[in-house]
């Protein structure tokens, strides 16, 4: 090997199992990290013959499967960080896989949905209309679901804390059903570029088909997003653990039209990298990886 190579940085792209090759959006990285030198192999959290240490950075990308395995996850996580740099970094991926954290942005004056979170053994009351139960540690939709029942809605709170599960409670607020929810992706903690997601789960129905059983396939297109989405998106992040080198930012509209947090997503979003026309998101987080290295 010459110096050259053996100055290259080495780049993990971890995914999980399910998505050995990595979701197409993430494949988007590999040659603007190649382009800048670096040597990349894409590699599965969960697989007990990769050897983390021989790369300089483990960037968490596809692990959809995660939140089925979080404290396992996290077990790798912490292994990871010992011997290589993980981005996100282990504190913002502990905080950030479980919605617990919206407490912690509402404390900051940060609007969010409106949420109950209910632990095993504890009571509930669920909202006049339509609304939304999902556990607390979730991604992709998993485990969702949209109701106006409330007969379904006890039974679905019941049926996660028979697993152990903390519920989340939340007024399903019907703008998402005309304007979409609003993605702001942020890299290097700078705004990059916005995307809306339609709205996804049916109205008192059975939880719908996933793909590869990890997300619900979503309806994306590029958004331009307003002042006031910009401003209460950079007021959540601030909230959140120092170190981050990628986030998203996920709003809806109130019934006052103001944008309130729906899920700060910093351990492993899509980041939509292709749905962006005009900058280059890939080659900026590539270039990004590279630095942090």
């Amino acid at each position: 090997m010459s110096a050259l190579d053996a100055a290259a940085p080495r780049i993990a792209l971890v995914t999980c199992a399910a998505y050995a090759e990595l979701d197409v959006d993430d494949q988007l990285l590999i040659q603007p990290l190649r382009d800048l030198g670096a040597e990349v192999t894409i590699a599965t959290w969960d697989d007990p013959a990769v050897a983390w240490g021989q790369f300089d950075a483990a960037v968490i990308r596809s692990t959809w499967d995660y939140t089925q395995h979080r404290p396992e996850f996290l077990q790798w996580a912490a292994a990871v960080s010992a011997v290589s740099r993980l981005l996100n970094p282990l504190p913002v991926i502990t905080w950030s896989s479980d919605k617990i954290y919206l407490p912690d942005l509402a404390a900051a004056d940060v609007p969010v949905v409106p949420t109950q979170f209910v632990k095993p053994g504890q009571s509930w009351t669920l909202p006049n209309g339509q609304f939304v139960v999902k556990p607390s540690i979730s991604a992709g939709s998993r485990d969702t679901l949209r109701l106006s029942d409330s007969a379904a809605g006890n039974l679905a709170v019941q049926a996660l804390h028979k697993h152990g599960r903390v519920a989340m409670i939340q007024p399903y607020l019907t703008d998402v059903d005309v304007h979409a929810e609003t993605a702001l992706v942020f890299l290097g903690g700078a705004f990059s570029h916005a995307v809306s997601k339609a709205a996804l789960l049916p109205l008192d129905a059975p939880a719908p088909v996933l793909e590869r059983g990890l997300f619900l396939a979503e309806k994306i297109a590029e958004r331009t997003p307003r002042a006031d989405q910009l401003a209460v998106a950079e007021a959540a992040l601030q909230c959140a653990p120092s170190g981050w080198l990628y986030a998203r930012v996920d709003l809806i509209d109130d019934e006052q039209g103001r944008p309130v947090v729906l899920e700060l997503e910093m351990v492993e979003p899509s980041l939509f990298l292709g749905s962006h026309a005009g900058d280059r998101p890939a080659q900026t987080l590539a270039a990004l990886i590279v630095d942090a290295v």
